[in-house]
């Protein structure tokens, strides 16, 4: 009688041990990228925050209506009460905004309102020639709102320049 010999398909434990380690090794790799990605993507959603502000702001500025000196503005309780001075480059409106992009405070308030998470700092500019009706604005976004760009650096920034017809 002839006995057969039977063939064990498997891994060794060398071959197991060898996978694990590469396995590991590729898993420490990805979890390192984790922490840059993670603060990519919150830095992400704050410019889109500050984005979304700064578009509000605009939108605020076109749609508000030229007045004759002397006459107040009949702008209701909406918009952020930005009128500009626009005759003259004059001292830049600044408001705060929380971090879900509503208004917090009033304009020019000193210091920031506690919930403020974004300063936006409108400075105006003449027309570049007499007589011309559109009017400029740099519209500047940044944040943490208790930094003053003046005087220290924030986190970030968003900023645009509009042409507004005035």
């Amino acid at each position: 009688m002839k006995l057969r010999s039977r063939s064990v398909a498997g891994f060794s434990l060398v071959e197991i041990v060898l996978a694990l380690g590469v396995a590991a090794f590729c898993l420490i790799a990805v979890m390192g990228t984790l922490p840059v990605a993670i603060k990519i993507q919150q830095a992400s959603v704050q410019q889109t925050k500050a984005n979304a502000i700064i578009s509000q702001i605009a939108d605020d500025l076109r749609a508000d209506v030229r007045l004759p000196p002397g006459q107040t503005s009949k702008e209701s309780t909406q918009g952020f009460q930005l009128h500009g001075d626009w005759a003259a480059q004059a001292t830049p409106d600044t408001l705060y905004f929380t971090n879900d992009a509503t208004q917090t405070g009033s304009v020019n308030q000193s210091p920031p309102p506690t919930d403020a998470v974004f300063r936006a700092k409108i400075t105006y500019y003449t027309p570049p020639t007499p007589g011309y009706t559109t009017s400029l604005a740099d519209i500047k976004v940044t944040w943490p709102a208790q930094v003053d760009p003046a005087t220290g650096t924030p986190a970030g920034s968003v900023e645009t320049f509009i042409a507004v017809n005035r």
